[in-house]
């Protein structure tokens, strides 16, 4: 029997970070899905498992601060994939990369991934994941072996495929984003691709390039391990931090050996290509 749905539209003043964050905390207390809005987001749950209270005591209604306002209603089950259709459209970063979700018609590109993203982040709607992708549609993949550190939905490991990567190992430490990356990595028929569960770096081989969509501190304490799995002239690609961030991750990896070589940035968003 299909299921009616509750939809929560949550406007946060200020939206970042805490949009990432309170989606990620929302996730815990059974919402499935998100879709990013201007003001914040809004997120699906079925209205069988609603609980107010679990929802009224996530961390971020805490932080002093931040205002937090919304809306809820019910989805009946016929209106479900209209509403995803309504809110989640496909985008284009460049020329050749499309992403949409699998109830889009089909558009032509070099590089099309099809992402249901469920509560998984990664859809490529967030600044960080369009300049990821952009970095990946630059550098040479051919023959290379992949690392995707915090893979969400799998769509950067996905591309990493479609540039002709040797291998790809998609890490994250939700096993709701491993399952939804096996589903979305099915869906896009990959062959090269190995989904983990680990909130740690896998050390049992090197790597030619390292991916990296996080956050910062993650991503701070992180960094000597990837310098320990790169190969020698590997790339990093990382993002999920702030323009002000990019002085103190430079010095990190500087420390650990890496050279910089450039950064995107997009609405105060940064992402960064090191080489080791």
């Amino acid at each position: 029997m299909a299921l009616a749905y509750l939809e929560i539209d949550l406007r946060l003043t200020p939206t970042d970070p805490w949009r990432e964050i309170m989606i990620t905390q929302m996730g815990s207390v059974g919402f499935e899905s998100f879709v990013d809005t201007p003001q914040g987001f809004k997120g699906y749950i079925p209205q069988n498992d609603f609980q107010e209270k679990d929802f009224l005591q996530i961390d971020v209604f805490d932080i002093e601060g931040l205002e937090i306002e919304w809306d809820t209603k019910i989805i009946p089950p016929e209106n479900w994939n209209r509403q995803w259709e309504e809110n989640f459209s496909p985008i284009r970063v460049g020329e050749g990369c499309v992403v949409r979700a699998d109830f889009h018609p089909p558009e032509k590109a070099d590089y099309e991934l099809v992402i249901t993203p469920k509560m998984s982040f990664g859809t490529g709607h967030h600044e960080t994941t369009q300049m990821m992708i952009s970095f990946l549609l630059d550098l040479n993949c051919n023959n290379k072996t992949v690392l995707d550190m915090g893979t969400g939905t799998g769509v950067l490991a996905i591309l990493a495929e479609k540039r002709e990567a040797k291998t790809v190992l998609a890490v994250d430490n939700d096993p709701w984003c491993v399952e939804n990356t096996l589903e979305n990595l099915e869906m896009n028929h990959c062959q090269n691709i190995s989904a983990q569960l680990s909130s740690t770096v896998p050390k049992k081989k090197k790597y030619d390039m390292v991916l990296a969509n996080i956050n910062r501190n993650v991503l701070l304490k992180q960094i000597a391990e990837y310098a320990q799995v790169l190969a020698s002239g590997g790339d990093l690609l990382m993002s999920g931090f702030y323009v002000e961030d990019l002085g103190i991750i430079q010095n990190a990896c500087k420390t650990e050996g890496f050279r910089f070589i450039r950064n995107l940035d997009v609405n105060n968003w940064l992402a960064a290509h090191f080489i080791l």
